[in-house]
């Protein structure tokens, strides 16, 4: 497997936009002063990407994310021997090269990965904080700017996709929900450049809608999609169709759910 398939690195020019709801630009910053671990919990789509990606990029540290899945393994963090212009030479995976360049490694799903990943991961997490590379029989020392942060939505958890308790136990750990309504109004006005009274009513009809998970819905509107959702508007998309596309397809399959749901749109934005 191509590890560049499945990470992404890059040191942002500018700071990506994130707006704070608690302490957690503070604890960030302190577990990367202190060289601890951080997990971070919460629903698909409430911010926890960006909130790396903002904290990496004021950090000014370069981001290795790795979007994990079922097929991850830990060779595909640490690196292998790959055939290239006729010669076998060792190619870093995105884990290993963070620790190379002392960057912010994020494992996004951590648990949706293989197992073998979490044994990797073990001596990176305590006060040893090296990565073993039997292949080539290094042992890599984390400088101090590496940091290593993992993510997982609790929503999603069931016996078989969930973190031991001996692994959960060597991050500092820290919820995220969905923003308050207020600075959820103002990050989707500062995403999409929509009014700031129609971002409100996106997001009055956002919480009506999460009252649907673990009902009709699996999952509740994320403020991802009701960012996608107000740029369509902005460009000048009717907002039922807007809403049709972004917060009605994306959650259902099952044609009376989506009634439903078009049933509460139509009663925020009347009809089109």
């Amino acid at each position: 497997m191509d590890t560049a398939a499945t990470a992404e690195s890059h040191i942002p020019h500018e700071i990506p936009f994130y707006e704070p709801v608690g302490n957690e630009c503070q604890l960030f910053e302190r577990a990367y002063q202190q060289r601890l671990p951080l997990l971070l919990k919460g629903p698909t789509g409430c911010g926890k990407t960006r909130f790396v990606s903002h904290m990496a990029a004021k950090l000014g540290r370069p981001l290795f994310t790795v979007s994990c899945h079922d097929d991850l393994t830990a060779a595909d963090l640490t690196g292998r021997y790959l055939l290239q212009g006729g010669e076998t030479r060792w190619v870093d995976g995105p884990l290993t090269q963070a620790v190379r360049e002392g960057g912010i490694c994020y494992l996004d799903e951590v648990v949706e990965a293989r197992k073998d990943v979490t044994v990797v991961l073990h001596p990176l997490t305590d006060d040893r904080r090296l990565l073993p590379l039997e292949r080539t029989g290094e042992l890599l020392e984390a400088p101090d700017d590496f940091m290593l942060v993992v993510s997982y939505n609790p929503g999603y958890q069931h016996i078989l996709k969930s973190l031991k308790p001996s692994t959960r136990q060597r991050f500092v750990a820290k919820s995220f929900d969905f923003p308050p309504p207020e600075l959820e109004r103002n990050i989707v006005a500062s995403e999409s450049g929509l009014a700031a009274q129609q971002c409100a009513a996106l997001v009055n009809l956002a919480a009506r809608l999460r009252e649907m998970k673990g009902q009709d819905l699996e999952e509740g509107v994320s403020t991802r999609l009701l960012i996608y959702c107000a740029t369509l508007m902005a460009d000048g998309m009717p907002a039922t169709q807007a809403a049709q596309a972004t917060l009605v397809e994306p959650l259902s399959d099952d044609a009376d759910v989506q009634e439903g749901l078009m049933e509460a749109i139509r009663a925020t934005f009347g009809e089109d």
